[in-house]
């Protein structure tokens, strides 16, 4: 019997999971998920498990059930491209005839010294475990910094500051203001809504490294109980080990069906892909959906036919009352993006699940 193996269930695998398998997926064929967790954490909302207003148990979606699916859990360590084999932690290698790798990304810390083993990430369930009894664990009145002003940076300190009203939170951006890649006007509703609820962001800084309880800003000690790294991702370790050719972020070149050029069989999916998006859960979904039905075609000997990818928009929450986004050219701000991000959430949990 043949193999499809896919790396990772996350969004990516996940849609790919659902858009195989609801078409006329072969007989001959069994597909093998490979995940490090036995159910699929909703990585969009990790910020609220680190704050501590949502459960472990509310970010869980189980994996779907199919007579030909397999699900394998375990720690890829390494994809053998030329011998078509993925290894495993402790385990013994799987074979594969088709591979889709949907791994994501993880944090990226720029070369600064101590900053991945002195700050706390969101990039992973166990991490994001990690980092909620770290940021729980400080004193009142402690100071928490949050390295990076972009979504998940500015999500994380909207919703510690909602758990956490004692705390003393600031931001670090190295650019301007936060949220750099929105709108202006999105940035100044934010940064009020920080005012109003006292968090602090400070602009301009560079951090150049970390010590235990210090983030350096050049010469500049700034003092913390706990700090959150959300200052860069780039793709997994497993993708960045493999010996074809990357984009300058180390996202893995592929062709217009999604596939490593000299290796057809291998697809490629979400934050490890170089496509012309930035990494998120949507566009992560929305390439796997596209790569089903190139998958499907090219199993009839069709050609595929590749339809744009259109993205609905970005939403970002302050709060649980509160939000913000940009839908198409449109800025939204309030009450509004809040709910809209909820319903996104509901329906991804529907969905999925």
């Amino acid at each position: 019997m043949r193999k499809f193996v896919i790396l990772g269930g996350g969004y990516g695998g996940l849609a790919l999971i659902q858009g195989l398998l609801n078409n006329h997926f072969p007989q001959d064929m069994e597909l093998i998920l490979i995940d490090r967790m036995p159910f699929q954490g909703i990585k969009t909302e990790y910020y609220a498990l680190a704050a501590g207003t949502a459960s472990d148990y509310d970010l869980r979606i189980q994996f779907p059930n199919h007579p030909q699916l397999t699900k394998k859990y375990g720690e890829v360590t390494s994809i053998d491209l030329e011998g078509k084999r993925v290894h495993l932690e402790g385990d013994d290698p799987i074979e594969y005839d088709y591979l889709t790798i949907a791994l994501g990304c993880t944090d990226r810390y720029h070369g600064i010294p101590g900053a991945d083993q002195f700050t706390n990430s969101i990039q992973t369930f166990s991490s994001t475990r990690q980092t909620y009894q770290r940021l729980n664990d400080v004193k009142p009145y402690g100071n928490v910094h949050i390295i990076g002003g972009g979504l998940s940076g500015v999500e994380t300190a909207a919703e510690l500051r909602e758990s956490r009203p004692d705390l003393n939170i600031t931001i670090l951006d190295r650019g301007s203001r936060v949220l750099s890649s929105f709108p202006q006007t999105v940035s100044l509703y934010v940064e009020q809504w920080f005012m109003d609820h006292e968090v602090n962001t400070r602009s301009h800084i560079s951090v150049c490294r970390v010590e235990d309880g210090i983030v350096y800003n050049g010469d500049e000690a700034i003092y913390t109980d706990a700090a959150v790294w959300t200052g860069g991702i780039q793709p997994v370790k497993v993708v960045q080990d493999l010996n074809v050719p990357k984009d300058p972020g180390g996202r893995v070149v592929v062709n217009t069906y999604s596939q490593i050029p000299d290796y057809p069989e291998v697809y490629v999916v979400g934050d490890c892909a170089s496509i012309p998006f930035a990494p998120s859960a949507q566009a992560a979904g929305a390439q796997a959906r596209q790569v089903a039905d190139v998958i499907h075609a090219l199993w009839k000997g069709e050609t595929p036919k590749i339809h744009k990818i259109h993205l609905r928009g970005t939403l970002g929450s302050l709060g649980s009352k509160a939000g913000f986004g940009l839908m198409g050219k449109t800025s939204v701000k309030g009450r509004v993006p809040r709910l809209l991000k909820s319903g996104v959430l509901w329906k991804s949990r529907r969905h999925f699940g």
